[in-house]
């Protein structure tokens, strides 16, 4: 998997970006989140691109809920994948991950993959919505986010991915995991400045 950004100044492709945020804070987090990245690459057509991961504070969870290993992928998906689709998927990746229907709302659990974006496409249906609501105000999807798009603007938003995470109140436990902090090297990777 790669690490490089689209926002380096690579030849124009006008082929959509899919942008996947994925959680976790069950088990041994840093196992599901790679797995469930490694999933995803077979959804991709090309290069995927990872963030590091990142420990986040639990947001609007129930009281004593453990801290978040949060990170995000993206990828130009394969032809034929529709954001329906990729729900599914993603869906069936977190029930393989042992993630159960909700008792409430926000619970702990071992795996959850959000869609936040995908080029030119938008859903407003019960089962997904597109752009996803609240990715601009998550500092838990921004700051990956902006390891691998700093500059991208999510639909919808007249600022870019950085600008709009400076405006964050502050998490004091979101730290971005150095390699050294996890066996995992592979999914902990030093993203060019």
């Amino acid at each position: 998997m790669s690490s490089v950004s689209n926002d380096s100044g690579a030849a124009h492709d006008d082929r959509p970006w899919v942008i996947v945020a994925l959680g976790a804070n069950l088990g041994n987090a840093v196992e599901t989140l790679g797995a469930a990245a490694e999933a995803l690459a077979s959804q991709a057509d090309g290069p995927v691109l990872r963030s590091p991961l990142y420990r986040t504070t639990p947001v609007d969870c129930p009281p004593g809920s453990p801290p978040f290993l949060n990170a995000v992928v993206a990828f130009r998906p394969r032809p034929g994948l529709t954001p329906e689709g990729l729900l599914e998927f993603t869906q069936r990746l977190e029930r393989e991950a042992g993630r159960r229907p909700k008792q409430v709302l926000n619970e702990a659990r071992p795996l959850d993959v959000d869609l936040i974006d995908w080029t030119g496409e938008t859903r407003g249906s019960e089962r997904l919505v597109l752009p996803h609501p609240r990715a601009a105000s998550r500092r838990f999807v921004l700051g990956p986010l902006a390891d691998v798009f700093p500059r991208r603007r999510l639909q919808g938003m007249t600022q870019s991915v950085a600008e709009l995470l400076r405006q964050l109140p502050a998490d004091p436990l979101f730290e971005r995991l150095a390699a050294g902090q996890s066996p995992e090297k592979p999914w902990l990777v030093d993203l060019p400045q």
